[in-house]
């Protein structure tokens, strides 16, 4: 019978700290090795105690995510390829500064982590989900992403959005422990404001977000602007329609006191007419949220396109017209796949492909 697997520290909470190590100060030094010092191993916490490094030695771990690929683009995002202990891959996007991301000022990084390998939620112009889900993502894990880019590049992050693989709500407990230990004073030290949670519209866990006291921010993948246009495209509006989706956005903004912002790709011929600019307006004003345009980001095979930069602009038009604060987002990373799971998608068929050819 195999030993229980060690729990990673990064994934304990500071009081948690406290009842595993005593006196209960040593807590607070132990988190100042793994948020500001950064060490990768106990034996580097010099100021600890020989036996009590020993005993988390003996009963926890060091995560460890390894960077596979990292591509820059030529308007400087960086994409990451980062493999896991059990050789599951996910990806980590760190965005260039753009004045329309969620109203940031221009000086902020901004990285976009994953929360899920692959995707149970099938919408139907996203690479994530293409070779389904696998599992969640444990919060040492999340937090991790954070930590490996600040090393990899040697910049402060300082804006963070769960918006890469995976749906966010569909791994909730995880998320939430790990947005607690990003937000904390101890650890990574990142507001809640400059936090935002994405999703295709998971009705229940909105709910349950919104009765959570951290001020951290909503978007919610929207994509559809009526429910014959939404169902085409995201299945999970088959079983929380925008009515149901509507009426949990309301419930955020009366809990948060803050605004939602509704993301929204455009997909030629699909959801980039007028009528349905006209339904998003309405939507829009009703909850005083803010929308995001995305072109389209071409994923290897799928077949949808984005509209010509006339009807993007037509688009944006209407809910302007209609009093809507919107903005229309310039592609970012479009040379290196930088969709969410593209890059994962085309490693993992690159090595199977190699996989049988070496067979063969």
């Amino acid at each position: 019978m195999s030993a229980p697997a060690k729990i990673d520290i990064k994934s304990l909470h500071l009081d948690e700290l406290r009842g595993i190590a005593q006196p209960s100060y040593r807590a607070g030094q132990i988190v100042d090795w793994l948020y500001k010092k950064r060490v990768h191993s106990f034996a580097e916490m010099t100021d600890l105690p020989q036996a009590l490094r020993q005993q988390l030695t003996a009963n926890f771990c060091f995560g460890k995510i390894d960077a596979l690929r990292v591509l820059g683009s030529k308007d400087t995002t960086r994409k990451f390829l980062f493999r896991l202990s059990d050789n599951n891959l996910i990806e980590s996007v760190l965005i260039p500064a753009s004045p329309a991301l969620y109203g940031s000022p221009s000086d902020r990084r901004t990285i976009c982590i994953s929360t899920q390998v692959g995707c149970a939620y099938g919408c139907k112009f996203c690479a994530s989900g293409l070779d389904g889900w696998k599992r969640n993502l444990r919060a040492d894990e999340i937090v991790n992403q954070i930590m490996a880019v600040e090393e990899a590049t040697g910049e402060r992050i300082d804006n963070i959005v769960f918006m890469g693989m995976g749906e966010p709500l569909a791994n909730y407990d995880n998320l939430l422990r790990a947005i607690q230990i990003i937000n904390a004073p101890w650890g990574i030290g990142i507001g809640a404001r400059r936090v935002t949670v994405s999703t295709s519209g998971l009705v229940p866990q909105i709910r349950q977000l919104s009765d959570q006291p951290l001020q951290i921010r909503l978007a919610v993948s929207l994509h559809g602007a009526s429910d014959d246009v939404r169902s085409r495209i995201m299945p999970v509006n088959r079983k929380y329609n925008l009515s149901a989706l509507l009426d949990a956005c309301r419930y955020f903004t009366s809990r948060k006191k803050q605004r939602i912002t509704f993301e929204y790709i455009l997909i030629a011929q699909v959801n980039d007419s007028d009528e349905q600019a006209r339904q998003l307006a309405k939507h829009a004003r009703a909850l005083q949220a803010k929308v995001n345009l995305i072109p389209y980001n071409k994923v290897e095979g799928l077949d949808w396109t984005q509209p010509s930069q006339d009807r993007q602009k037509k688009f944006l038009g209407v809910l302007r017209a209609a009093g809507v604060r919107a903005t229309l987002r310039r592609e970012k990373g479009d040379d290196i796949a930088a969709a969410c799971g593209q890059l994962r998608l085309q490693t993992e068929r690159g090595l199977a492909a190699a996989v049988l050819e070496s067979s063969g």
